[in-house]
Formats: C-alpha cells, sequence, structure tokens
C-alpha cells in the first residue's frame, strides 16, 4: 500500500479506527475540560460550580453524566470519583443527563489506525502511537464533540477530569465559607457534604452553593490516594435497587400519552429491499393501523414497518405482510464463499509481504533463513452477532418542528444528528433521554433503528412511536462482528527458542464501513487502515526479534460492526493457541514459555504468575480434567485466565476459570469482579456456540435456540484477583473477553490432545 495518502484519509484514519482505543480529552489540559461556572440558578435552584458539578438547595450533588450505563456499573464508578473528591455520600450524588455540548465529548471519533506524522503533512509507515492519536483528537474533539460509551473508555477518560471538577468544586465552597464565616480555608473542613469549622460554623453545601459559584479557584488539587475513603471500595452500585424493584427505566419501558408500536421487517436476504408490498392482509386485523416503509438509512436498508396500538399488533400485521423481496444487486453473501476468500487474502499477503504492515521488528526473512523449524498454522473465527437481551428499540416523537427521543443508546450526539438529517430539522430541535441499555456490546453503537423510529413517527401525526425490532430482525440484520483469518507463522531455532513470527490476518475493516453509515455527511466513501481490523495482533507483548504483523481489509458485504473487545474478541484466540503451539515445540510448559518471553514485560509477567499461583498451576486435577492459559492486553488492562475443563458426554464442561488482572487504579473491585465475571460468560458463549452462518445471502441463524448463550447451569465457577497499582485506571467492560476462547482451546487440547484452530470450538 503506498505511503501517498490524501489528507481528507489521512484525518479520517486518524480521527477513526475501531472500538479499540476509544481515546478522549486526555490530551487536552484538565482545566480546560471542567467547564465554566454560571451564578445563576437553574430552573431547579440548582447553581451550576463548573461544568459538571451543580449543586441543588438541599445540598445535594448533581453529576452531567456523559455515559450510557449499559450494566457495566459506570454510573456508580463515576459518582464515586466525585464523591470521594468531595466528601459527599455517594448517594448525595444526583446524574443527570448531559446536555448536549462539546464539552461532553469524550472523542471526536474512534482512534484510527493509520500511521501518521504530528505535523499534518508526511503521513509515514511506522506503528500508530496512542500520542499521535491523542495529539489528532485534541485538534478536532471540540469542534465535533462526540460523546461515545464504548471501548472501556468511561474510567480511564474520565479519571482527571471528574476527579478535577469535583476538587474544583470542593475548593469553591470552601472558599464561600471562608469568606462568610472570615475564617481561614485551611482551617474549614468537609465531611458528609458539610462544611464545618471546629468553632461551630457548618452549612451544607447548598447554603454555600450560589456564594461558591462566584468565588475564585486558585490552585486545586485532587486528593493524594491516601486520603481517599470511597475510591477503592466494594460501593454497592447505585443502580441495584431500582433494577432489583423494577423502577429501573429502559427504552421498552417507554410509555408516553398517545403512543402507538410499530414492528420491522427487512428483506430475509442481506442488502435485498422491499417490491412489491400488499397490506390488505395485515390492515385487516385488529389493532393494526398503518404501514409505512422505509429507505435505507444510517447502513440499514430498505424494510417495511406495520404500526399499531401495542407491539403485539404491530408484530401480527408485520407477518401478515405479503412482500415481494428484491436481491441485492452485488449478489448474495455466503460465509463458505467469504471464508474461502478470506483464507486465499491471507496466503497470498503472507507470501509477497502483502497487506497493511502494522508492525515491524528485525527481520522474518532473516529469521526464516537460519531456522531450524519452521511451524505455520491457519485460524478462523466466524461472523458473530452481538444479541443484546433487550431488543433493538427507540422511541420518537415528531410535532410543532421537533423530534423527541427516547432510545437506549451509545452514541447520544450521533442520535440526534440521525433523527435530525431524517426529519430535516436543525440538531437543537431534536430532545433525546437515554434510558438504561439492556445490553450493548457495540451494537448501539450504530443509529439505524433511530432513523427508522424518526421516519415511522413522521407518518403518524405527532404520536409518539415505539419502534422494536423482533429477535429474529435483530439477529438475522445486526452489524456482525466480522469474520477473520490469521496465518501464523512462526521460525524456530536450534534451541528451540521463537527468532521470527510473522501474521498474516484477513477480515473486514469495521471503522471505514461505520464512518460511512453514521457520519456521512461528513466522511462519504472511506478506504484507510483500520487498527481493529488487527488489534491483538500487532501490539503482542513478547519479545522476539523478527516480526511483521500485517492485515488484508476486504470488503465482503456483509454489514460489520464493533463486537465487544472488537479485533481483540478473536485475535487473541489466533495469537495465544499459537503461542501454545509454539511452547509444545519447544517443549516447555505453557506458562513457562510464555514468561520466557516476557522478560522486558513485568506487568504482563506479573498477572500470569499471579493467575498460575492462584489456579495452582503445576498441581494435578482430578482424572478428566486439564487446565489452559491465556494472556491478553487490551483496552489498557491485561489479563491472564486459567480455565479447568473435562468433557461431559463429548462435550466441554468448564468448571473454574481463574482470572488475573492489572488494570490500573481500581475505583470499584465489586464492580470489577462483575465485570470479569460478565466478559468470562460471553467469551465462552462465543467460543462454545457463536456463529452466524449465511446462505444464499440470508443469515440462518434466527433466535436463541439456534444463536445459543451460555446457561446458568453451565456456567463455571469465576475468581477474579487484582494486581495492585497506582497507575491510571485502564478499561474493564472488555478485556476479560479475549482471553476467554484461548484459555478454552488450550485446556481442550491438553485433554484430548486435538489442536482445534477454528471458532466455534466442538
Amino acid at each position: 500500500m503506498s505511503a501517498q495518502i490524501g489528507r481528507r484519509s489521512l484525518l479520517l484514519s486518524a480521527l477513526a479506527g475501531g472500538g479499540a482505543l476509544l481515546v478522549g480529552w486526555s490530551a487536552l489540559p484538565p482545566r480546560s475540560r471542567t467547564g465554566s461556572s454560571d451564578p445563576l440558578p437553574a430552573a431547579d435552584g440548582s447553581v451550576t460550580l463548573n461544568g459538571w458539578i451543580r449543586i441543588e438547595p438541599d445540598g445535594l450533588v448533581q453529576l452531567a453524566m456523559n455515559r450510557s450505563e449499559m450494566g457495566q456499573g459506570v454510573h456508580t464508578a463515576l459518582a464515586m470519583l466525585v464523591a470521594d473528591e468531595m466528601d459527599t455520600p455517594l448517594s448525595r450524588v444526583k446524574l443527570v443527563q448531559a446536555a448536549p455540548q462539546s464539552l461532553y465529548g469524550n472523542v471526536a471519533m474512534f482512534v484510527g489506525a493509520l500511521p501518521f506524522h504530528p505535523d499534518d503533512t508526511e503521513p509515514g509507515r511506522e506503528t500508530t502511537t496512542v500520542k499521535a492519536g491523542q495529539w489528532m483528537v485534541s485538534k478536532f474533539a471540540r469542534e465535533l464533540g462526540v460523546s461515545v460509551t464504548g471501548g472501556s473508555s468511561s474510567i480511564a477518560d474520565a479519571w482527571d477530569v471528574l476527579r478535577l471538577a469535583a476538587a474544583t468544586a470542593r475548593a469553591q465552597l470552601l472558599g464561600a465559607a471562608s469568606l462568610q464565616w472570615k475564617l481561614p480555608r485551611a482551617e474549614l473542613q468537609v465531611h458528609g457534604g458539610i462544611v464545618s469549622h471546629v468553632s461551630g460554623p457548618h452549612a451544607h453545601f447548598g447554603e454555600l452553593a450560589k456564594l461558591a459559584a462566584a468565588t475564585p479557584v486558585g490552585d486545586v488539587r485532587t486528593k493524594d490516594p491516601k486520603d481517599w475513603t470511597l475510591i477503592g471500595t466494594a460501593a454497592p452500585r447505585t443502580d441495584l435497587a431500582a433494577k432489583v424493584n423494577g423502577s429501573a427505566r429502559f427504552g421498552l419501558d417507554t410509555r408516553e400519552p398517545g403512543q402507538l408500536y410499530a414492528v420491522v421487517r427487512h428483506c430475509p436476504m442481506l442488502g435485498g429491499s422491499p417490491q412489491r408490498v400488499k397490506v390488505d392482509a395485515a390492515m385487516q386485523l385488529p389493532g393494526v393501523q398503518r404501514v409505512v416503509r422505509l429507505g435505507p438509512y444510517a447502513g440499514s436498508t430498505a424494510a417495511v414497518a406495520v404500526v399499531g396500538r401495542s407491539t403485539w399488533h404491530a408484530q401480527r400485521g408485520a407477518q401478515a405482510l405479503e412482500i415481494d423481496w428484491a436481491a441485492p444487486p452485488a449478489g448474495a453473501a455466503d460465509t463458505k464463499r467469504i471464508d474461502e476468500a478470506l483464507e486465499q487474502a491471507a496466503r497470498e499477503a503472507a507470501h509477497t509481504d502483502g497487506g497493511f504492515a502494522f508492525h515491524t521488528r528485525g527481520d522474518v526473512k532473516q529469521a526464516r533463513a537460519g531456522a531450524a523449524r519452521q511451524i505455520e498454522s491457519l485460524y478462523r473465527a466466524p461472523y458473530l452477532a452481538h444479541a443484546p437481551m433487550e431488543p433493538i428499540n427507540c422511541t420518537a416523537r415528531v410535532h410543532d418542528g421537533g423530534v423527541e427521543l427516547w432510545v437506549p443508546t451509545q452514541v447520544p450526539d450521533m442520535a440526534r444528528a440521525i433523527a435530525a438529517r431524517v426529519a430535516g430539522v436543525p440538531l437543537e430541535a431534536v430532545t433525546l433521554h437515554v434510558s438504561y441499555l439492556g445490553g450493548g456490546f457495540g451494537r448501539r453503537l450504530d443509529v439505524d433503528f433511530v432513523a427508522q423510529a424518526v421516519r415511522i413517527a413522521i407518518e403518524c401525526g405527532g404520536h409518539p412511536v415505539q419502534l422494536v425490532w423482533p429477535r429474529e430482525e435483530d439477529i438475522a440484520h445486526d452489524f456482525y462482528r466480522p469474520a477473520g483469518v490469521a496465518l501464523m507463522q512462526a521460525s524456530l531455532d536450534g534451541k528451540g527458542m521463537v527468532s521470527g513470527l510473522t501474521i498474516t490476518a484477513a477480515g473486514d475493516a469495521i471503522t471505514p464501513r461505520w464512518i460511512e453509515r453514521v457520519l456521512p455527511s461528513l466522511a462519504g466513501p472511506v478506504d484507510t487502515p483500520d487498527k481493529s481490523a488487527a488489534e491483538g495482533l500487532y501490539d503482542l507483548p513478547y519479545g522476539i526479534s523478527h516480526q511483521r504483523i500485517a492485515q488484508v481489509a476486504t470488503h465482503s458485504g456483509v454489514p460489520v460492526g464493533y463486537w465487544r473487545s472488537v479485533g481483540h474478541s478473536h485475535h487473541a484466540f489466533f495469537s495465544e493457541c499459537f503461542i501454545d503451539e509454539l511452547a509444545e515445540a519447544a517443549g516447555q510448559d505453557p506458562v513457562t514459555f510464555r514468561l520466557g518471553l516476557l522478560g522486558d514485560m513485568p506487568r504482563h509477567a506479573a498477572v500470569l504468575k499471579l493467575a498460575a499461583a492462584k489456579a495452582g498451576w503445576g498441581r494435578p486435577l482430578p482424572v478428566g480434567q486439564a487446565r489452559g492459559v491465556a494472556l491478553h492486553e487490551s483496552f489498557g488492562s491485561i489479563v491472564a485466565q486459567v480455565m479447568e475443563v473435562s468433557l461431559a458426554d463429548g462435550r466441554p464442561r468448564i468448571h473454574r476459570v481463574v482470572c488475573a488482572a492489572d488494570i490500573g487504579t481500581v475505583v470499584n473491585p465489586g464492580i470489577v469482579a462483575q465485570q470479569m465475571e460478565s466478559a468470562v460468560v460471553f467469551g465462552l458463549s462465543a467460543a462454545l456456540y457463536g456463529r452466524i452462518d449465511i446462505d444464499g445471502g440470508a443469515v440462518r441463524q434466527r433466535n436463541f435456540p439456534d444463536y445459543k448463550l451460555l446457561t446458568l447451569a453451565d456456567c463455571p465457577r469465576i475468581e477474579t484477583h487484582l494486581v495492585p497499582s497506582t497507575r491510571a485506571p485502564g478499561g474493564m467492560g472488555e478485556p476479560g473477553t479475549p482471553p476467554a476462547a484461548p484459555a478454552l482451546a488450550n485446556a481442550l487440547y491438553a485433554l484430548t490432545g486435538r489442536r482445534q484452530r477454528a471458532l466455534p470450538l466442538s
């Protein structure tokens, strides 16, 4: 690939990589990200101290929340940062949806993979660095102001800015008390949301807020870790009670006066569209009100929706429609042919040193020439659906020149933008309410269903309309985790040590397709290297002298999107299973072999040692059981997993999963354990059952009976052990998923002697 790439592609790729790494405002000075205060009270009587913190009259602290809660516990963890820094109870921090302002944009876009020079003129071919990506984001983030919940970035991105915003608010409150009581600030203290002095004066935050807003801030420092009282504790989740008693509001819980309901039907063939639609049978059914044809919006294909008095009425009407479907103009997708094409692309690129080289070190040809032995294996992974438990839905009302949305989304700003475009109204005329998400996993990074809901609402004369995708529509018309292959080649010297490593992967690039459908007015056609298509391969921690890691970006025509842990989700399977193969070739224990390659990576070695020790690696297991291990870094966190498995009636039975992780500073260890357990179960579901098969353009899987998830009866015991750290936090929502498949596969090999190089595992 030529290094001469135009400025437009350079900019897009610099700002728009995969979900692998969401770099937010961390390149900007923290103070510039706290926003300004406004001494005028808001409508509810609250007073703004900065862009993140407002104080209500009774002293309650309002925190502007720019992240979506989809079960990961982010609302609790972010509130903990503020509560600790302000010395107020966690129960006294109230979350309010952040306004659509650039202040709350955590990314301009997804940070891309194309290497470039910081002078924006000379793109090179060196591996992309985080610093370079942050430089581009800092340059453009203020203009775009896009808020995204994804990439396990919520805590890492907010770590400095929220603590500083809270510390600034605390300093203002102390300053106000000092002025009001004419006492030295140094003699005042804050505890439980009360500012006081030993001589007697005291006041809660609400009594000081108005004066505090007009008080100079001065020099502000966040707390020393030794003074933390909440950070690092397993504080109960703030959303727990509402989710137990049923008062929590998800998208599907939206109920507005006069609300109607809609159900969509897409062509059974991916990319197909409706031609002739007979509506008579549907319209004769009780409760059915209208049929709406939908154009292609934000990556969705043309479809038909039925509107009714309830979801049941609409679904019956949708099933009664008689539709003649037109096949996609480019022909029918077929996973068998796609898989063959991926293998051919990887082998050809490996033979010719083709593909985009995301990472090179030394000279792999020299390593091959001097090798005593060569090892080569081809690994495969299928398409996967997201299948969040809450079906895809959006409620929209279009009236009086404006749009109101109630939607579970990971990208509220993009949801507003697509709604404005479909309705033909200014962006400021769109009001959006973000509900709890019943799972996201990357599916709700897209806004196709938002566009459809707005289009249906336009036809419904001002009534709010709740669009729901039946499960069959969701699984058969997803933006899938791409299928991929990787040709793994290693050179071993006479001592069995790995001297060279060549990895040539092939698969669809996600980010260019995502940009095209979500930001078409900005991007247009995009064709750039995509870091998410190679992450987890080009950034391996192992000290191998000669490496070439390349990826061939294909375009299969199958709609693809970000799936929990993105490229890491299958690349960890490729790399960690191959590392086990190399350990066997070297005649070494898998843990010992890895440690020998981690001499310059002490954090990785510490995580691996902790997992091995806690799992009792090397100690005998009951007859018929075996262990497997995997180590992988993603989203700023390092995770090792050891699995203990057996076979029951010829099927894998996982008994125990021991997880060790270095995620930097831990905000809430209880939530971290929950996230790890969720990620392991998610990863095992994919490893054992996950696959999307496309035959003649149609997805064969339709619902959970044929797109299986791990059941409670099959769930193993999961242990989480954390390496103490003073580093800034890394991500946690996704890093537990990538090691699950290779740890299981390596355990099955130890048990059966049969190496499996394709997912799902039999």
